[in-house]
């Protein structure tokens, strides 16, 4: 009998302002598609992400900004339509479903936090140094967490473990 090779899970950050869509939509959808992502490096971090990946939802702009909760990719990244749709406010004349340049995964909701992570507060810990979230420059709405990271985040601010 030949045993099956587990795939390794990766940790992800994707950042919305809680205006647009909050960990308290996602809640209420329980599922929703990650449209809209127009940075070049955020779509191919979008392209590598695998059912089961595990990612924090951060609200942005927000006050605080900060971790609000987990999510879990749920389905892998498929064409963002919106691009083709000239209505939607992430229209693309450049993109076609022939020859898409914009992707999205799905995303389901895993829990929410009971409060907001602050981002000034994960920046001042020393365990959480070289997090991408705090490197000068990196504005990525979707962005890679170490394993490291994630786990410590989940077990010391949000009591929860993964």
């Amino acid at each position: 009998m030949q045993m099956q090779k587990m795939s390794k899970i990766n940790y992800w950050l994707l950042k919305s302002e809680p205006e647009v869509y909050s960990i308290d939509d996602l809640k209420k959808d329980k599922k929703a598609c990650w449209e809209g992502v127009r940075n070049y490096q955020a779509r191919n971090f979008i392209k590598s992400m695998k059912k089961g990946d595990l990612g924090f939802f951060y609200h942005s702009n927000a006050n605080p900004s900060g971790i609000a909760g987990i999510i879990k990719i749920c389905k892998e990244a498929y064409p963002d339509y919106f691009a083709f749709d000239k209505k939607s406010k992430y229209y693309d004349e450049k993109s076609s479903p022939d020859n898409p340049r914009w992707f999205m995964p799905d995303v389901c909701f895993v829990k929410k936090f009971k409060n907001i992570i602050p981002l000034n507060l994960l920046k001042e810990d020393k365990n959480l140094k070289g997090m991408e979230l705090f490197k000068k420059g990196s504005r990525l709405s979707i962005q890679p967490v170490s394993e490291k990271h994630f786990k410590y985040i989940c077990k010391h601010y949000a009591q929860t473990q993964f």
